[in-house]
């Protein structure tokens, strides 16, 4: 049944572009039905019937690439594979799609899944506008699920006892009995159907008390109870597997219960593939859309398995996550009442390695912090950051990036990292994260010991995940703070919500998104883009609109986010995730290697600024101050715009009293344009171009206005501290005059503990040094008391 079925069965991954996706998101589970039964969307026509029969080749015309798409998926789905959307390419004239790669599913090793399959397709377009396949590669490097030879029949029967048979049937002919007639006769008082119910409708046969594809389910819950009073009557026990979510609105479309004996993260597992999968149906109910049974290892005595699997029982029934809300009780097939308790992905084992490790750090850095979220007196999440880790944020915590980009493979550890931008525009970690899961109780947590661990830190704005849980814990915990959505996931929700959609539209989406300058103008483009593709009923591109301020580059421009574009894909702190197989020691080793590294290039860049010089392309005063006191990287990006200003005119079009505006335009092109606003008695600017509000950097249209009017220095407001030589030796300079006496005790704090580390580590380097060190404490002592 398993292989009859298995073709017409829809596989949802959460972290996968699967050209499937856009289907798995709106079709229903097929299900064998009786022979005179059928769907009435079954219907075939004949010409796609004769191009399933065809198999790709050099030189084959096609009117649009999705045609040739659609193509290649009929011919996939024939041959056994899947296939993903690849690579594609642009003109350079005019932006226009040129080329186009469609590619097994398997291709790349981003996932575990995958094995690097070389099939793939490549279509061209013409001058004609046909698109013409100009590469194909047929061989695949693993099993696909049945052979190609020939097209499946459009009739697929089962023998089963009593002479009871059943079928897919696929026909031109609208059946007597409807889907929605077989859904009612289905439904049981039970929640999940037993055989000999399935025998009288002639659905499914099944061996009392035993999984198989069709099985249907009230509930997630109701599913685990069954495979796990299942597994204890087979003699083997059961763990909670994979979870895949909708890419539309974040619920649990899917899941998997597998054998304990999963994996290979535990010496005792041993790698056994026997589990059940169970999928959301339309209805709300859920289906076994797929079942292996055998095992690769013994099974236990009944009675032993049974009582192991009750014990089990009560610890997962509430882990299920079914898109409940709070902790109510849950009653088990056993008539207990337990309160639902939270999924953790954090292997058990873990913590006394990690609370071992984060003892001996606190006994070499006093500095140390560590926290761990306690539950029901069980370990969940944890959270960690050491004194250099906690003094940057003191300077660079104005910006952070919350890193979660674990997510984008589901066998990968919960890593999380905050990392923000130092004065040289490098990462620099502020604080790591092992999350128990992606709820709101988890991330409210995290936020909050973050909050205790770096003495209050407010930051400015965050990047983050667009995920409903992130969303209310930022609003909860920073309520000032400005939430960025994670570029990654908008573009990895892009492809799995507009995939099919005409790479015209793509043009235009991009165009609007990223070109418009006002608020009205991405409006108008916004409207007009939706009403000409017939979106006005897109889920997604509704809630996107809506939370347009997190994520449009315009929207954004006012916040300061260190010059973190919104198209930056943000690179991992430590490079490749730590896979599931990964041992805390090879966790732990490999995190201090990588954060050496990290720290390594810091310091090579600080001696750098410090003692290498820099290069003064112009005789403006403003260069050589900003020589002087900024870092080679963020020198950089000051002389380009100061460059950049000479290809510009300004213009004053507006005065009145101390305030003046003016227009500044470039040369060569009049659309490109900004305001700049001057006030002369305290020497205030700001252009609409935002860039100093985004960047802490002066853009080319102040400094144009800068050069007409004389100003041949820059006022020390826009000199910040972060971006200067002497970042690393505090910020009490650049503090607010209306900033707390806390936050000003608590820069303090961090810069004098800071330097106070390295003459520690100066002083210990030899006696003589030890002795010099020691006099000049004592004598720094003295004046101290009598400052008192």
């Amino acid at each position: 049944m398993d292989k009859l079925l298995g073709a017409n069965l829809t596989n949802v991954t959460s972290s996968d572009t699967d050209l499937n996706n856009e289907q798995c998101e709106n079709a229903m589970i097929v299900k064998a039905y009786p022979i005179d039964m059928v769907r009435a969307t079954d219907a075939v026509d004949g010409e796609n019937a004769r191009n399933c029969m065809l198999e790709p080749f050099v030189g084959q015309e096609f009117d649009s690439a999705d045609a040739a798409l659609n193509f290649y998926t009929s011919y996939a789905q024939r041959a056994g594979f899947k296939v993903r959307i690849g690579q594609l390419y642009r003109s350079r004239t005019d932006g226009a799609v040129t080329s186009r790669r469609f590619v097994c599913s398997k291709e790349g090793f981003q996932l575990s899944s995958r094995t690097g399959c070389p099939a793939v397709i490549r279509v061209q377009r013409r001058d004609s506008e046909k698109w013409v396949i100009d590469l194909f590669h047929k061989d695949h490097n693993h099993h696909l699920e049945h052979d190609g030879g020939e097209t499946p029949p459009p009739v697929i029967q089962v023998k089963a006892p009593r002479s009871a048979k059943l079928a897919v049937n696929v026909s031109h002919r609208r059946k007597v009995h409807l889907f929605k007639d077989v859904e009612d006769a289905f439904s049981c008082p039970s929640g999940f159907i037993n055989s000999k119910h399935l025998n009288e409708i002639g659905n499914v046969i099944l061996r009392k008390g035993e999984p198989c594809v069709g099985l249907e389910f009230n509930s997630a819950n109701e599913a685990y109870q069954f495979y796990n009073a299942y597994a204890a009557n087979a003699g083997f026990r059961i763990r909670i597997g994979q979870l895949f979510r909708s890419k539309n609105d974040g619920s649990i479309t899917s899941r998997r219960f597998v054998c304990s004996k999963e994996g290979f993260q535990h010496p005792s597992r041993l790698g056994c593939g026997a589990f059940m999968r169970i999928k959301r149906h339309e209805s709300g109910r859920w289906v076994v859309d797929r079942h292996k049974k055998d095992h690769n290892h013994d099974l236990e005595p009944q009675p032993e398995a049974q009582k192991r699997n009750l014990i089990a029982s009560k610890r997962f029934a509430g882990e299920l996550n079914c898109g409940f809300q709070g902790k109510e009780p849950v009653n088990l097939n056993n008539g207990l009442v337990m309160k639902r308790t939270r999924d953790n992905k954090i292997g058990s084992d873990w913590y006394p390695g990690l609370f071992e490790y984060f003892q001996s750090k606190q006994a070499e850095d006093t500095g140390f912090f560590y926290a761990v979220e306690v539950e029901n007196s069980n370990c969940m999440s944890v959270f960690w950051a050491d004194g250099r880790s906690r003094f940057s944020c003191s300077q660079f915590g104005d910006t952070i990036v919350l890193d979660t980009s674990y997510r984008k493979n589901a066998h990968a550890v919960p890593f999380a990292t905050f990392i923000g931008v130092n004065h040289h525009k490098q990462p620099v970690l502020l604080a790591c994260a092992l999350l128990a899961d992606e709820s709101v109780e988890s991330f409210s947590w995290l936020f909050q010991t973050w909050l205790r661990a770096m003495s209050g830190c407010h930051p400015v704005s965050i990047i983050a995940d667009q995920d409903k849980a992130v969303q209310q814990a930022v609003a909860q915990v920073f309520p000032r703070t400005l939430h960025r959505f994670s570029s990654w996931q908008i573009r990895e929700k892009e492809q799995g919500g507009l995939a099919m959609l005409d790479e015209n539209f793509r043009f235009e989406y991009e165009k609007c998104i990223y070109q418009s300058q006002t608020a009205e103008e991405f409006d108008v483009s916004w409207n007009t883009l939706i009403g000409k593709y017939g979106l006005k009923e897109n889920a997604w591109l509704k809630e996107m609109y809506i939370k347009r301020n997190n994520w449009v580059p315009l929207f954004l421009r006012g916040t300061f986010f260190a010059g973190i574009l919104a198209t930056d894909n943000f690179e991992s702190f430590f490079g490749t995730p730590f896979n599931a197989q990964t041992p805390v020691e090879e966790f732990i080793s490999r995190y201090e290697i990588g954060l050496e590294r990290r720290r390594d290039e810091e310091r090579k860049e600080s001696l750098n600024s410090l003692n290498l010089q820099g290069f003064l392309q112009t005789k403006e005063p403003v260069e050589e101050q900003c020589l002087r006191l900024y870092t080679h990287a963020v020198f950089k990006v000051f002389q380009k715009e100061l460059l950049n200003c000479y290809r510009y005119l300004g213009f004053k079009i507006y005065e009145e009293v101390a305030l003046s505006r003016y227009l500044v335009r470039r040369c060569e092109n009049d659309d490109e344009k900004c305001i700049v606003t001057v006030i002369s008695t305290n020497l205030t600017v700001n252009c609409s171009c935002k860039m100093f509000e985004y960047e802490g950097i002066l853009c080319r249209h102040i400094l144009r206005v800068f050069q007409i009017l004389g100003i041949s220095e820059i006022p020390p407001r826009y000199i910040l501290h972060r971006w200067t030589r002497n970042a690393e030796y505090g910020t009490l300079q650049d503090m607010d005059s209306d900033g707390g006496p806390q936050e000003l005790k608590t820069v303090m704090l961090w810069s004098l503990r800071e330097a106070a580390c390295k003459y520690i580590e100066a002083g210990a380097t030899s006696l003589e040094k030890y002795k010099l060190a020691y006099e000049i404490m004592r004598e720094g002592g003295r004046k101290l008391r009598w400052q008192r």
